[in-house]
């Protein structure tokens, strides 16, 4: 039986950090609780994306009625599920006003502790508790989790912050004033630098190069073992190893597990059901997400090559140089993905590199570093291709400064920086009706 009095201490210090010691709390795009929901409410992600202070803003709000615990705390090192019933104790002395009363319990990093679906399940339908959890480890994705709580959970998935988010980090409310006048070099320096650093917090706030990159390492480093090699029992380090490398040089371009089997099956040994396994693994992960091919059939989408993005594009700089084309087109990515999970490249005659599918609604994206005598054709082209293919008029290049707008074999074309893109335009695939 776990020391009740040691829980209170916990509960205690916990509250104490939180209201007075912790800092401004982001408040993040897109995070929506729908009222009413009977649900255990999952947040889950890659590693230092957020989680905990969104739980930490939680708490501020319910403050009156609310518990945090942290289970990677050393001091709940030997906390069992049997002893959530002594926690509920624990806080109920310390709180008696709330006997028989709404509570909201915020349990971070909720997979260390072993079966605590079957209190979450009872905490939920038959108890006055409005139940957060969070972490980071596969075990609390969406396919696992719903299998375990039996649809008794709600999955929010949270990830490093949008360029927007990391304004609000430097204060910054970009408006008119910012976007239209000489201003606006503040924000195309700081889009410079989120291009180039990404959106973990800890990154945005960190001071100098060498820190940002030794705690991007650290970061790696822990998602590595924590969530890869220890969560899937993984033996074959270096392939591992030689799949993340290959992937990470692939960000935004079309990657093939066959060509990479053909390429070192010789070199080094592994079956090809291990490397279709761990490429598995890092999906899973949310280290990678992958974009299929626009077609109706579900054979030709499986058998085409997927385009290859990262969670974060700071995670390019692990073994690539910076190519701004391609960090362009994955943070355009990643920003459609607030949107929709339905993204698709385009290719038949000529290639598109985003078709979006918002509730039912489609719209095309193209994305490079600026539109020049040599690409400005091929770009057109394979925007007002796959424009003509869908039966749209419209469409969308987003580029590193260029701002224009065309017309071309009936399609309007949009040509606008990816920073004012996000901060201006990207909200009207909530909105905007295609035609």
């Amino acid at each position: 039986m776990f020391p009740k009095e040691r829980l209170k201490e916990i509960i205690v210090g916990n509250r104490e950090f939180i209201l007075n010691y912790v800092g401004t709390i982001i408040k993040r795009e897109g995070f929506y609780l729908p009222e009413g929901l009977n649900k255990v409410i999952v947040l889950y992600g890659v590693r230092r994306s957020g989680k905990t202070f969104i739980l930490y803003g939680l708490f501020r709000t319910f403050k009156d009625s609310a518990l945090y615990i942290d289970f990677e705390d050393e001091r709940l090192a030997d906390f069992k599920v049997s002893d959530f019933e002594i926690l509920k104790e624990a806080f109920l002395e310390l709180n008696p006003h709330l006997i028989n009363k709404p509570k909201t319990f915020l349990f971070d990093e909720i997979q260390n502790i072993k079966d605590w679906e079957r209190f979450a399940r009872r905490a939920v339908e038959k108890e006055k508790i409005t139940l957060f959890v969070s972490g980071s480890s596969s075990k609390i994705m969406p396919q696992e989790i719903h299998t375990s709580l039996r649809g008794r959970a709600w999955s929010i998935e949270i990830n490093p912050f949008s360029f927007k988010e990391y304004l609000k980090i430097q204060n910054i409310l970009p408006n008119k004033d910012f976007i239209y006048t000489e201003k606006k070099i503040f924000l195309k320096n700081h889009f410079k630098d989120y291009l180039r650093w990404g959106g973990f917090p800890e990154i945005i706030l960190g001071k100098g190069e060498f820190e940002k990159a030794k705690i991007l390492k650290e970061y790696l480093g822990s998602i590595f073992f924590k969530d890869l090699v220890e969560r899937f029992r993984i033996n074959n380090i270096p392939l591992l190893e030689l799949l993340i490398d290959a992937l990470f040089s692939s960000f935004s371009q079309r990657f093939s597990l066959s060509s990479f089997y053909k390429q070192y099956k010789d070199k080094l040994p592994f079956s090809k059901d291990s490397l279709f396994s761990y490429y598995k693994y890092l999906l899973e992960s949310m280290l990678i997400f992958e974009v299929r091919k626009f077609t109706t059939s579900s054979y030709k989408r499986m058998r085409n090559p997927a385009k290859v993005y990262l969670v974060d594009t700071g995670l390019a700089r692990r073994i690539t140089q910076e190519n701004i084309g391609r960090l362009l087109e994955n943070i355009v990515f990643l920003e459609l993905r607030r949107y929709t999970e339905n993204i698709f490249y385009f290719e038949e005659e000529r290639e598109c590199d985003f078709v979006v599918n918002k509730d039912g609604r489609l719209f095309v994206y193209q994305v490079c570093y600026e539109l020049n005598e040599e690409n400005r054709t091929r770009e057109l082209d394979g925007l007002v291709s796959s424009a003509l293919h869908i039966g749209l008029k419209e469409g969308c290049i987003l580029t590193y400064d260029q701002e224009e707008e065309l017309y071309k074999d009936g399609i309007s074309i949009k040509i606008m920086p990816v920073w004012k893109w996000i901060i201006e335009d990207a909200n009207l695939l909530s909105s905007k009706t295609s035609k």
